[in-house]
């Protein structure tokens, strides 16, 4: 083309030098609109992530260090870019991608929390614990939660779908106040939960408020063109009416607003600094059943199976010293390196209510992470930390055993009651489970205790209330014991020296704490199984007495433990605790010491009627006047007619002789009687039960008695245990017998009556006499002489 061609140009397109300078400031124009339009579309995600990170914030505060708040802003983040990136893609593949990447989101979250709570297990098993707990969980968690799987994932997914429902709306629809919506739901859900727990968010509402506004405002800024003008297009008065009706409308809308200002502003002003609702209140918290609501009742099964190992207990930390007036360990306890000599015992529940009936926990448990709530020691008490891994061997229930006060557990999960620091596993106690617990041990300042006061009023109206009912010989011993003592610890040690002094500690005592139960270990003769109780009876007889003399009291069951080894059901024990101004609360050791025998009760102590009753009421006898004895004598003989002594001693010495022999004589007959009774008179199912008798009876004279709670199996097992140990000592004692038939036969007949057969009677009455037999036959040379005329058989069963 020569230097003279013309140029030939589209139609309308501009020619010359003006083509190209037009050219070039269309491609800067086009991409400087290109920058603006991303510019303005930025606000309005980073206003949704920023919203749903401050309902993170406020559902935070309740939780135990920031993990929630940042696990909740990188859901926020994610589930808005995931939507940013897919603008382009189709509507219906946005919610798949959004969930997938939701997914792995949560998997690492979950992965994250229970690393950081040191829970076992693999993810699976984690996020479907989780899954299935998580509101409940949440919503009866204490406070601090910690953020654990099943505390974060309902959390995670809200935030996550809020963001995609948000951003969907508001990014495709172009619906920005609409798109909103999940945001500010989730951000009043938020403020639901936390609830009174928290004080008011007022700084971040203010800031949710102005991160709205300004998402709404920052996409209109910027010159309004002709283009954007709705009536550009339109004739003058037509272009006039439209603004007019526009104005009208945001006159009327401005006008709602202001109205509604006016008319909600005060009354949400005032709402402000209300309490709003707990919806804890709405949920059940975690229960447990009647043994661990009073786990008293089970020290006296217990002590009739010393032997059974409860828990191991391995000592990871030094050990706390006991304070004064924890009861004394058993003879064969190591002290460890307590200052007192005194192991830290083991807690097991704290019952403070008592209805004249039964003492209870009366908690309301919470479900913990690993650090629990901390509760200021007392001021005059020392805090030192215990630090003990136990491993569950064969105790029941739910209630987690640890020593007073816990601070953190790791490797099950719990929940907690701070009022009496009891522990629980909702999911019950399985043998082999093991954790750790770490516990701050309070001593009191023991040269405070002769003058510290006991606190009063509506605080400590729980542990001083009485229950109707109390019967009028424990009132008038408890105003006898306290009229002497006007000092509050006085009165404690009165009623602690009262006890410990004239009862007996005994294991076959039968459980139970009422009133009429007290009454009669108190007062019944000891003849009739009175004044002997259990470690239950003596804690329960304390605090009833210290409440009725004006003392702040609860029960406390639990274990001895020297820090390391197993804890069986023989160190299971109750002891009473005093509440003191500055002190806290205080054990007391009302059991008698080991080696003393109970004094009677003195009479000054002993309460008596206000009236006399007509039998006892004192007549006025004349003694008659008998005349003097006729002395003899002196050096006179003694009277001649009388027998002489020699033969007054062996007279009465071969009477005596006598009658022991025809005693012994007729105990053996009435014992063989018994056993020829039990063996072989009545129908099949009546001989089986003799003979399983004849077991148990034999285990109980050899010192190995079973306990009534006991299923047959495992006092078959026991019966195995006991036999085992008698030939290892005695080799030529025999070997077991069957007594695992025995007990399918004896519960073949409490099951099945009227199924045994004769040969099934013989086999069972063959099984019982062997291993009788081989039991008494590795007894000591003297204890089998007195196995057949011991009495106790004849009235155990009665």
């Amino acid at each position: 083309m020569g230097r003279g061609a013309p140029v030939v140009t589209a139609p309308g397109a501009p020619a010359g030098p003006e083509a190209g300078v037009g050219g070039g400031t269309g491609s800067r124009g086009g991409a400087g609109q290109a920058l603006g339009r991303a510019l303005r579309a930025v606000p309005v995600p980073l206003a949704l992530i920023a919203m749903i990170g401050l309902a993170g914030a406020v559902l935070g505060r309740v939780y135990a260090g920031p993990l929630l708040t940042r696990l909740v802003l990188g859901a926020a983040v994610g589930s808005v870019l995931v939507s940013v990136a897919s603008r382009r893609l189709p509507s219906w593949l946005v919610a798949p991608i959004s969930v997938t990447a939701m997914a792995g989101w949560t998997a690492l979250s979950l992965r994250l929390a229970a690393t950081r709570a040191e829970l076992p297990g693999g993810l699976a098993d984690i996020t479907a614990d989780a899954a299935a707990n998580g509101i409940p969980r949440l919503l009866t968690a204490m406070i601090p939660v910690e953020p654990t799987p099943d505390t974060v994932l309902v959390p995670l997914v809200a935030a996550w779908l809020a963001g995609l429902a948000g951003a969907e709306v508001a990014l495709r629809a172009g619906r920005v106040l609409l798109g909103y919506l999940p945001a500010a739901l989730l951000y009043a859900a938020a403020l639901y939960v936390v609830g009174p727990n928290a004080d008011p968010a007022i700084g971040t509402t203010l800031a949710f408020v102005a991160v709205a506004a300004v998402g709404l405002a920052v996409p209109a800024a910027g010159p309004v063109t002709a283009a954007g003008d709705p009536s550009a297009g339109l004739a003058p008065a037509v272009r006039a009416a439209v603004r007019a009706r526009l104005a009208a409308a945001s006159a009327a809308g401005l006008a709602v607003v202001v109205a509604l200002a006016a008319l909600l502003g005060p009354a949400l002003a005032g709402r402000v600094d209300g309490r709003p609702v707990d919806p804890r209140r709405y949920v059940e918290p975690p229960q447990v059943e009647a043994l661990d609501e009073s786990p008293l009742i089970r020290i006296s099964g217990w002590a009739l199976n010393p032997g059974q190992k409860l828990l191991d207990v391995r000592a990871d930390g030094p050990a706390e010293p006991a304070p004064t007036g924890t009861p004394e360990p058993a003879p064969d306890a190591d002290a460890g390196p307590d200052a007192d000599g005194r192991p830290t015992p083991i807690r097991l529940a704290v019952l403070s209510d008592y209805d004249g009936v039964t003492w209870r926990v009366g908690a309301t448990y919470r479900n913990a992470g690993r650090i629990l709530p901390a509760t200021a020691p007392a001021p005059d008490s020392s805090v030192r930390t215990v630090r003990q891994e136990i491993t569950i061997a064969d105790l029941t229930g739910r209630l987690l055993p640890a020593v007073a006060t816990p601070r953190e557990v790791t490797g099950a999960r719990v929940a907690y009651d701070p009022t009496t620091g009891t522990l629980i596993r909702p999911e019950g106690l399985t043998p082999g489970l093991r954790y750790t617990v770490t516990s701050a041990a309070e001593t009191p300042d023991t040269t405070l205790l002769s003058t510290a006061d006991v606190p009063a009023g509506d605080e400590v109206a729980r542990v001083l209330r009485v229950a109707d009912g109390v019967p009028d010989p424990l009132r008038r011993l408890a105003t006898q014991l306290a009229e002497s003592n006007g000092a509050s610890y006085a009165r404690a040690a009165a009623v602690e020296q009262f006890l410990a002094e004239h009862y007996r500690l005994v294991a076959d005592a039968p459980s139970g704490h009422a009133y009429p139960n007290l009454n009669f270990f108190l007062f019944g003769p000891r003849n009739a199984g009175g004044q002997r109780g259990t470690s239950e009876q003596f804690a329960a007889a304390f605090a009833v007495l210290g409440r009725l003399a004006g003392l702040p009291t609860r029960v406390v069951v639990g274990f001895r433990s020297t820090g390391d080894g197993p804890v069986r059901a023989g160190d299971a024990y109750a002891w009473p605790e005093v509440l003191f101004d500055g002190l806290g609360w205080v054990p007391f050791d009302p059991l008698p010491r080991p080696d003393e025998e109970p004094r009677p009760v003195e009479e000054d102590f002993r309460p008596t009627p206000e009236e006399p009753p007509p039998s006892e009421v004192p007549q006025p006898t004349v003694e008659p006047t008998q005349p003097p004895e006729p002395e003899a004598a002196p050096g006179g003989p003694a009277d001649p007619g009388g027998p002489s002594t020699a033969l007054l001693v062996g007279g009465g010495t071969g009477g005596t002789l006598l009658l022991v022999v025809a005693a012994l004589l007729v105990l053996l007959l009435m014992r063989r009687s018994q056993t020829r009774a039990r063996l072989e008179r009545g129908d099949p199912g009546q001989r089986i039960a003799g003979a399983w008798r004849e077991v148990t009876d034999a285990l109980r004279l050899a010192g190995r008695p079973v306990g009534g709670d006991l299923a047959a199996t495992e006092i078959a097992a026991q019966a195995h245990r006991a036999l085992a140990d008698a030939t290892a000592a005695h080799p030529s004692a025999g070997r077991d017998a069957r007594i695992d038939e025995l007990a399918g036969l004896i519960n073949q007949v409490a099951f099945a009556p009227g199924t045994a057969t004769e040969e099934q009677a013989d086999r069972a009455a063959a099984t019982a006499t062997a291993y009788v037999t081989g039991l008494r036959a590795a007894r000591p040379r003297w204890r089998r002489l007195l196995w057949s005329v011991r009495p106790g058989p004849l009235r155990w069963h009665r």
